[in-house]
């Protein structure tokens, strides 16, 4: 007798408790609809790096060597790191490349190319360009040599280069420092890095030369910091071309 009841309740229980759309208002239709798919901003296909997938540029006379990873440290937790040896007529430098990182120097190439182990890693694809960045500009420092150009603007600004220093211990036999004339009422000696050549062709000039890029720059900041220019009457030291935008001056 109540077999029939029973079926439609549990006919009823099972079936989805959405409302049937045809029976939906119109105004309420798009709230029950299915959304869409998700779309991506490109349909293209990720491409590679553009720096990172350029062969490296060799000139005669420069040996570039990858040394893989020793024994020992493949059992550590950290992945080892296989050594780059680069060298030429102004020196040798050698630099740590990742694991995931790997060097193909086919004599088919142009060049030796780098490539990852993972593109679609974030980190890996970041490091890609940055390691093949960093061992071109070791190539070219050890062939032709980085050098910046430091230009003192403002009354009495100069700098030397003297043999010995009184405020300062050399770091290593033979080292030079630059002497400062900024302003300060107390002399400001700074010792050359190992490696590097300074050179004054001009009172108001520096010329800082050396085979690794980032060492050059940052003793060029470590004397741009003493005097930072300033925007009102356009005096301190500028790196390279840098240039700054005077501003009017200050009125009451």
């Amino acid at each position: 007798m109540f077999s029939t009841a029973r079926r439609r309740c549990a006919r009823s229980l099972l079936a989805p408790s959405q409302p049937k759309i045809d029976s939906l208002p119109l105004f309420l239709l798009p709230a029950f609809q299915a959304p869409a798919a998700a779309r991506g901003f490109a349909s293209t296909s990720p491409c590679q790096s553009k720096i990172g997938s350029a062969p490296l540029s060799i000139p005669p006379g420069v040996t570039f060597k990858v040394i893989p990873p020793s024994s020992r440290g493949r059992g550590a937790r950290s992945q080892a790191m296989s050594t780059v040896q680069i060298k030429g007529p102004l020196g040798e430098l050698s630099m740590d490349v990742p694991a995931y990182v790997n060097i193909n120097q086919d004599p088919a190439l142009s060049g030796p190319t780098l490539t990852v182990a993972d593109a679609t890693d974030k980190k890996q694809k970041a490091m890609w360009g940055t390691t093949r960045a960093y061992l071109q500009n070791h190539i070219l420092g050890v062939s032709e040599g980085h050098s910046a150009i430091l230009r003192f603007n403002g009354v009495g600004y100069r700098s030397t280069i003297e043999k010995t220093a009184t405020t300062v211990e050399p770091e290593f036999p033979g080292q030079e420092f630059v002497n400062l004339k900024v302003g300060y009422s107390h002399p400001i000696e700074l010792g050359i890095p190992k490696g590097m050549k300074a050179s004054t062709p001009q009172p108001t000039r520096l010329l800082l030369e050396g085979p690794e890029k980032e060492v050059v720059m940052q003793f060029a900041a470590k004397i741009r910091k003493w005097r930072v220019p300033e925007p009102y009457k356009g005096k301190g030291i500028f790196v390279n071309g840098e240039t700054i935008k005077l501003k009017n001056k200050r009125t009451k």
